[in-house]
């Protein structure tokens, strides 16, 4: 899709009071040109009319999976091929439980289920709703499964309170999905790859060495890589989390040596390397054929080093090529990473400081800080890893843009 070309937007709408404003965030995409196609369900109904959607967004409104009329059965397969993006404004907590559990039992949720193309979530309820921990583990699950959550904001809600639940202004929700796609030019015909998630060592058939890494942060970045235009190769160990992007080519790999294995296959032909992988540094020296058994109050298990990735693809990097390495610190972060910047020949470092609230692993949301071969420092804020995402591919394409045109001023100025 070009840059100009318009875009293609199904837009489901559930059943809470800010579904009028929902009407507000169609004007807004056809207004600007783009294409909409409107879901909704039988609760939506209750605050918004059909009409009201067709006439806005100049299509029908599909609300039936077995209306003669829509012919729902095929259109839920169809509108999901149609469509660049869904976009689910509001999401109530029942809608999301359903997309998050795989439940597809009305014309919104059995598209969910259908549609592989970025999907945009922006959760509307009541702030204890919001809070319970059901809502925020299938909140968390939509996530891992590479959709975008535009958070709710602090405001006024139906009961009267001001609190978080608040649906997030249709002007920003079309900020937010415009962006994502105006985007797409930035890594349009490079190549990446990308790694995540942990490594396992084993240790006999049952046991393993392994860490705690869920892998979304490697694939936030991959997922935003491939939006932005890229071709990417996301090498991950295991880990539960799912692609969304069609384009992406996934390799699972176990342990530390498949992933450098692997790594070093596809590496030498990309201009990008993101290596955001929590590999393990140790591994068994030998791996027993069967399990072994708790005979012993004591167990010594002699370990090895694993092949440091970052390094050996430092000691080949090609010119054109750059390497970005992650740091995952508890002490001397800073001088830690820097210095690890400097002895793998990389170009970026991400700092991640487990010292930070709501950074690291397991969690959805990460702090980082950046450090560039070329002296530039970029300091974030604790965001969701998706956003995190966008940071670091923001700061790395334009530090490496501005590298470039200092080398071509640099070459004018020795002519």
């Amino acid at each position: 899709m070009s840059e100009s070309a318009p875009l293609k937007i199904v837009l489901g709408i559930t059943g809470g009071i800010a579904a009028y404003k929902s009407q507000t965030v169609v004007r807004l995409f056809v207004k600007a040109g783009h294409k909409v196609r409107v879901v909704v369900t039988k609760n939506a109904l209750q605050f918004v009319t059909p009409l009201t959607l067709e006439t806005l967004s100049q299509n029908p409104v599909y609300s039936d999976c077995f209306s003669h009329r829509e012919a729902f059965s095929v259109e839920h397969i169809s509108l999901a091929d149609w469509a660049d993006a869904v976009v689910v404004a509001p999401a109530t907590a029942n809608s999301i439980g359903k997309y998050a559990n795989g439940i597809a039992d009305d014309a919104l949720s059995t598209l969910l289920l259908s549609v592989k193309k970025p999907v945009f979530i922006a959760p509307a309820m009541n702030v204890n709703m919001y809070e319970n921990e059901a809502v925020q583990k299938n909140i968390a699950q939509l996530a891992k499964q590479g959709c975008r959550i535009i958070e709710p904001t602090v405001g006024e809600l139906a009961c009267g309170i001001s609190a978080k639940g608040r649906m997030e202004e249709p002007e920003k929700i079309f900020e937010i999905v415009s962006q994502f796609f105006s985007k797409k030019k930035k890594w349009l015909g490079k190549k990446a790859v990308v790694t995540a998630g942990p490594t396992y060592e084993p240790i006999d058939p049952v046991r393993f060495i392994g860490n705690h890494s869920s892998g979304l942060m490697g694939f936030s970045i991959a997922e935003q890589l491939a939006a932005q235009g890229a071709e990417v190769t996301l090498i991950t160990g295991p880990t539960a989390m799912k692609t969304a992007n069609q384009s992406i080519c996934r390799i699972d790999v176990v342990t530390a040596k498949e992933m450098f294995e692997k790594t070093l296959q596809y590496s030498s032909k990309v201009e990008l390397i993101v290596m955001a992988a929590a590999v393990a540094d140790y591994t068994p020296k030998t791996v027993a054929a069967e399990k072994i058994k708790k005979n012993n109050s004591e167990w010594e298990l002699p370990l090895q080093k694993t092949t440091d990735i970052l390094y050996e693809l430092g000691k080949i990097k090609p010119k054109n090529q750059c390497i970005v390495g992650f740091a995952l610190e508890t002490e001397n972060e800073i001088e830690n990473a820097v210095k690890k910047l400097h002895k793998k020949n990389i170009d970026f470092i991400v700092l991640n400081s487990l010292k930070n609230k709501g950074a690291g692993f397991k969690t959805e949301t990460n702090q980082v800080t950046l450090f560039a071969k070329n002296g530039s420092v970029f300091a974030g804020e604790c965001k969701p890893k998706s956003e995190v995402a966008v940071e670091i591919l923001d700061f790395i394409y334009e530090s490496m843009a501005l590298t470039k045109c200092r080398h071509i001023a640099l070459k004018k100025a020795t002519r």
